[in-house]
């Protein structure tokens, strides 16, 4: 069976891959150490790394490993990232955009270490990365971005040329980037956990987490216990204030195959907002080009086909397109202050969690599961300051935290209590969704290609907000906190932990 996401669309990642089977057996009455929640980038990572320092851990994933943002990303493994090292240091400070660049040479270097290590087949490669300015204003925002790049220590310099025919003004070179298959890395984690004696649960979703003599899971498949907790769900579930300091955004990736055989062998970065990124993988012994960008916040884009189509309108622009392979979209988020959050979750003392990734999840996934390991191991990190998700940063964090959870009001006072803006019940045709009201209520309605009705509760069980239909993905996403939900209202992604109400047609219909 081939690889699930939580997606309508396929990924390349997903074209040679199957379902992920777990060898070792959970023993219902152990006390483990560690519970991970979680089987992504961050989740298989953080499993791995603890279990190999004497720690007896578990890992629970709701569904199957890879099925969240990691069995969607391009996979750039970068030393920049979307928060530039000039914006560090103002927001934060010259130590801290110094700080971070070692983070994330500790994490190629962590990449790199499992992939030698445990043997993964997973096309790790070193690449060069190209980043470039197509106007003045861009090529100055470039220049600081330079100065800081080289206050930070990378490896940076101006380059005369980019491997890609579009026209720019200035374009900086990185070296010792690198890119992977994302999906074949973490089963190769996966497989080296278990052989390590981990214990990986799918189809095991964690309802909550409650403290007594030690950490008790409420799960789909009963109660785990364990000492520490791990919450590697992207972002962590239920009520947070890291809902409150983290935007979810969509971006879209298409995969395309080159009439003349032109595939540029480098990362590769453009400064337009939303900017687009490039690279190149071989699957078997074909070559793709991997186009991608265009990211929305969630839940904001009425059409989402459309993007995939300006997507390919940008491509086309610049290359020989033979012919679309693949495209699909994932999601991530934002943090108001421009660094991730890793570490303590608010509120507890023994329950870990990382989030606020930004569009550099594979990196900050990794550097999280090392701080992860130290944190439980050592009882600290050089990186635990700089990501606390207790930080407070007013000034590096307040102008976007207030536009970002603007958001948020405008969708409880706008959709969730005012029901005059909702159309009456229409009639769909296949393949379409609309929230409509009937009655005075609220209705979430699809029809699929078969003509099948689903009509579910369009109320996110995680904060009262209304989902809004994403076409291309066939999915129901929550435009405040990420939610996402399956046509029948099954949940997809969290931070809920239960899917959207059904109503049945005769609820409607009054038969």
């Amino acid at each position: 069976m081939t690889m699930l996401r939580d997606g309508a669309k396929k990924s390349i990642w997903q074209e040679t891959m199957s379902n992920y089977t777990p060898v070792n057996t959970w023993l219902k009455d152990t006390i483990y150490d560690v519970l991970i929640v979680g089987g992504g980038i961050t989740g298989l990572t953080t499993a791995l790394l603890l279990q190999s320092e004497g720690k007896k851990c578990i890992l629970a994933e709701a569904v199957s490993i890879g099925f969240g943002t990691t069995g969607g990303t391009t996979a750039h493994l970068n030393t920049f990232f979307d928060t530039p090292y000039n914006k560090i240091e103002k927001d934060f400070s010259p130590d801290d955009a110094k700080l971070l660049a070692k983070g994330g040479k500790d994490a190629i270097d962590l990449i790199e270490g499992l992939v030698s290590k445990y043997n993964i087949n997973c096309d790790f490669a070193y690449k060069p990365g190209y980043l470039f300015a197509e106007d003045d204003k861009q090529a100055k925002e470039l220049e600081d971005i330079y100065n800081a790049t080289v206050r930070a220590e990378i490896g940076v310099a101006w380059s005369e040329d980019i491997p890609v025919d579009i026209p720019f003004k200035k374009a900086l070179k990185f070296g010792f980037q690198a890119q992977i298959h994302p999906t074949a890395y973490i089963y190769g984690l996966a497989k080296a956990f278990e052989e390590a004696g981990g214990v990986i649960l799918q189809n095991c979703l964690v309802n909550s987490v409650e403290y007594n003599q030690h950490l008790s899971a409420d799960t789909s498949l009963g109660k785990i216990m364990a000492s520490y907790a791990v919450y590697a769900t992207h972002i962590p579930p239920g009520l947070n204030i890291l809902h409150m300091r983290c935007a979810p955004y969509r971006s879209y990736v298409m995969a395309f195959t080159t009439a003349d055989g032109r595939y540029p062998d480098a990362l590769i970065y453009d400064m337009q907002d939303p900017y687009h990124y490039i690279r190149t993988h071989t699957v078997g012994e074909d070559n793709y080009l991997v186009v991608g960008g265009l990211d929305h916040k969630t839940g904001h884009e009425q059409n989402t086909d459309y993007v995939f189509s300006e997507l390919e309108a940008y491509a086309r622009k610049y290359f020989n397109i033979a012919e679309v392979k693949w495209q699909w979209s994932s999601q991530y988020y934002i943090p108001a202050d421009g660094l991730p959050y890793i570490g303590v979750m608010p509120g507890h003392d023994n329950i870990y969690t990382g989030t606020g990734y930004n569009g550099n999840g594979m990196i900050f996934g990794s550097l999280a599961a090392k701080i992860f390991c130290q944190l439980i191991t050592q009882g600290e990190s050089i990186y635990e300051k700089l990501f606390n998700p207790n930080r407070i940063k007013p000034i590096a964090g307040f102008e976007n935290f207030v536009k970002e959870n603007a958001d948020v009001v405008s969708q409880f006072i706008g959709k969730h209590f005012n029901r005059d803006k909702i159309k009456e019940l229409v009639d769909l045709a296949p393949g379409e969704a609309t929230v409509a009201k009937w009655d005075g209520n609220k209705v979430a309605l699809y029809k699929n290609e078969s003509g099948h009705v689903y009509a579910v509760d369009p109320v996110c069980p995680h904060a009262g907000c209304i989902v809004a239909w994403n076409g291309a993905e066939k999915s129901w996403d929550c435009p405040c906190h990420g939610g996402r939900y399956a046509p029948n209202g099954a949940l997809l992604t969290g931070p809920a932990c239960k899917g959207l109400t059904q109503i049945k047609w005769e609820d409607i219909e009054g038969d």
